[in-house]
């Protein structure tokens, strides 16, 4: 039996819909997000299997208990249907719509941004992933939202099929989150993801990114003893073959925007990878495009914004873009949040 936290293959997943232009169409311009709060701590399981186990954890004041249901605990692979409903939210807010915790979503458009594929047995994952969502039960003092409290709560609240097709295909679904997840929303504790986290096979590559990205932030490295690192991505192999599993890791270089190399004392070294992008066929932005940026987030660098956007086009696979300008804004709108 594989130990939770280091089972999975090798390599990123394919790009399975290669041809939808994230860049335009509406309901996947919203960049990925993640709530701070289950980036930080060991909520999901790393298994592959069944997760039936309690988890508890506590480290610097902040208590988290998970129980799961009798079909197991949520798993990182889960979580997509989290960081979707949180993408769309924090999309709305920053177009200044209104939003609440009940949302209504297609599951084709779910399936496609998360980089899953569309077949049957995928609508039957997607149930089964509402089901461990729901099932799932926290009791936690961690704040959201500038607000501690301590209770227990369902990742999400309740969902609910609204329509079949013929086929007995899942068309839309309506998710109410919990208030926990909402309240991060509305405080936008939030940060953006690679399109390219998606891409991660093994749940341990996923749960790793997370940190680095929550860690990190804009800071060009972050520095982490193993044992540490252990304890917060929630893994219960033994710490041996958790460090065997970070140096291969480190080997494969599959992490999104960041490499990972290992230090003299046990430590984890995570440093932010440059985005260099051929000038050759990128995107050519204008003055007024830089203006409006300006306008959007004031005090920003954004010749900055201007080069992590060209890296994010780049690393999305270059695609041929309609409007620069109005695809680089949308961008920029995202990253308010």
């Amino acid at each position: 039996m594989t130990p939770a936290g280091t089972a999975g293959g090798g390599g990123r997943l394919p790009d399975r819909h290669p041809t939808a232009d994230f860049f335009v169409c509406d309901i996947f311009g919203a960049s990925p997000k993640d709530d701070l709060g289950s980036m930080e701590h060991p909520i999901f399981s790393l298994s592959t299997r069944p997760d039936r186990r309690v988890l508890r954890y506590d480290h610097n004041g902040t208590q988290v208990e998970v129980t799961p249901s009798v079909k197991g605990r949520a798993t990182i692979h889960d979580k997509d249907v989290l960081i979707y409903c949180v993408s769309q939210l924090m999309a709305a807010m920053n177009a200044g719509r209104a939003i609440s915790r009940t949302l209504q979503l297609t599951a084709h458009d779910l399936l496609v941004a998360t980089n899953r594929d569309t077949s049957g047995d995928a609508y039957t994952r997607l149930k089964e992933a509402f089901e461990r969502l729901a099932g799932t039960r926290i009791t936690t003092n961690l704040a959201t939202g500038g607000v501690e409290t301590t209770r227990g709560f369902g990742l999400i609240e309740s969902w609910e099929i609204v329509r079949r097709s013929r086929g007995g295909r899942m068309i839309s679904v309506t998710v109410t989150l919990s208030d926990w997840i909402f309240r991060a929303v509305l405080a936008k504790s939030v940060l953006t993801l690679s399109r390219e986290y998606f891409r991660l096979r093994k749940p341990l590559e996923r749960r790793i990114y997370e940190l680095a990205r929550k860690h990190c932030g804009r800071q060009p490295g972050w520095t982490v003893s193993v044992a540490v690192l252990h304890k917060k991505a929630g893994s219960t192999a033994p710490l041996r073959v958790f460090r065997a599993a970070l140096r291969r890791m480190a080997r494969d270089a599959n992490l999104p925007e960041y490499d990972l190399t290992e230090a003299e004392g046990d430590l984890m070294r995570f440093t932010r990878r440059a985005a260099v992008v051929d000038p050759v066929g990128a995107p050519v932005l204008s003055p007024e495009a830089l203006d409006e940026a300006r306008r959007l987030i004031p005090g920003a660098d954004v010749y900055a914004l201007e080069a992590d956007w060209r890296g994010w086009w780049a690393e999305s696979g270059r695609k041929r873009l309609g409007n620069a300008d109005a695809a680089f804004l949308g961008w920029v709108k995202t990253r308010r949040g």
